[in-house]
């Protein structure tokens, strides 16, 4: 999970910087990215000219309306699509296409159904073959502790709701010990109660692990709830809008949703993103 008045300079000198509060985990320069449609035999812009830090340990979300490009961003965060033009790096690197280095968690739990609660938390870990069977099963014993599944391990992915299904699907992306989560509306489908449980669940475990986390939504409450920074996109083709730090303490309680600053960010976000509608 940004060029605004508050992106750091990180200068261009060291290809190696060294880590703290203002390492650049992610970093995009004037990224655009289009689709061909074939029926009309031209492309069309999804995403024009992100520009966007993101440092080690920040929680940032993407916010916008349908269709403005966010999930396409993150698909090329994950290496899942080329950007056209711009650049796209990850730790002073060009991100080239998917690596172990980002875990994506998205909306639909996407568990294989034949395999144990267990096997589907251990499988990244089991392909890599860094890891002896001991340690796996003390990475994955670890992880489904941390996301509440403690005991699970031998139930299928059939016997569990849609909340610990992803419960399931967080404790497989952290068990890749990636740099940075990239999460796709992972609470979209859950019902309202569930995923207000969720949104607790995962700041709790990000407090844990100090994750840097890209988090992208349309739920405007659920952004601002989460997020260190969060970035609003104007209606495709998706440029920023605006990036609003929220100065919300940590740790956070769903009770924040009352603190009257809350609400003053609610307001700030909700007439971008009309502005952004009427262009």
């Amino acid at each position: 999970m940004v060029l605004s008045p508050s992106a750091r300079d990180v200068g261009t000198q060291a290809t190696t910087p060294a880590r703290g509060s203002d390492f650049v985990v992610l970093k995009a320069e004037g990224v655009k990215i289009h689709y061909w449609v074939e029926r009309d035999r031209a492309a069309f812009c999804a995403v024009d000219g992100i520009d966007i830090e993101i440092t080690e340990g920040e929680f940032v979300v993407i916010v916008g309306p349908s269709g403005c490009g966010k999930t396409t961003f993150l698909d090329a965060v994950g290496g899942l699509r080329k950007i056209s033009s711009g650049r796209l790096e990850l730790e002073g690197e060009p991100i080239n296409g998917p690596g172990p280095d980002r875990a994506i968690v998205f909306q639909q739990a996407s568990l294989f159904p034949w395999k144990t609660v267990h096997a589907n938390v251990a499988y990244g870990l089991t392909i890599a073959g860094k890891h002896s069977k001991t340690e796996v099963k003390e990475i994955v014993e670890g992880n489904l502790n941390l996301v509440g599944l403690a005991g699970f391990g031998r139930s299928y992915p059939s016997e569990l709701s849609g909340g610990m299904q992803q419960r399931a699907n967080l404790a497989r992306a952290l068990s890749a010990d990636p740099e940075m989560l990239l999460l796709d509306e992972p609470f979209g489908a859950l019902d309202a109660q569930t995923r207000d449980t969720m949104q607790e669940e995962l700041l709790r475990i990000w407090s844990v692990k100090k994750k840097t986390a890209l988090f992208i939504t349309h739920d405007i409450k659920e952004a601002i709830y989460l997020a260190d920074r969060v970035v609003v996109m104007s209606a495709r083709p998706g440029r920023i809008a605006e990036i609003i730090h929220i100065d919300l303490p940590r740790p956070r309680s769903l009770s924040i949703r009352r603190d009257p600053k809350f609400h003053e960010y609610e307001e700030r976000i909700t007439a971008l993103l009309e502005k952004g509608r009427k262009k």
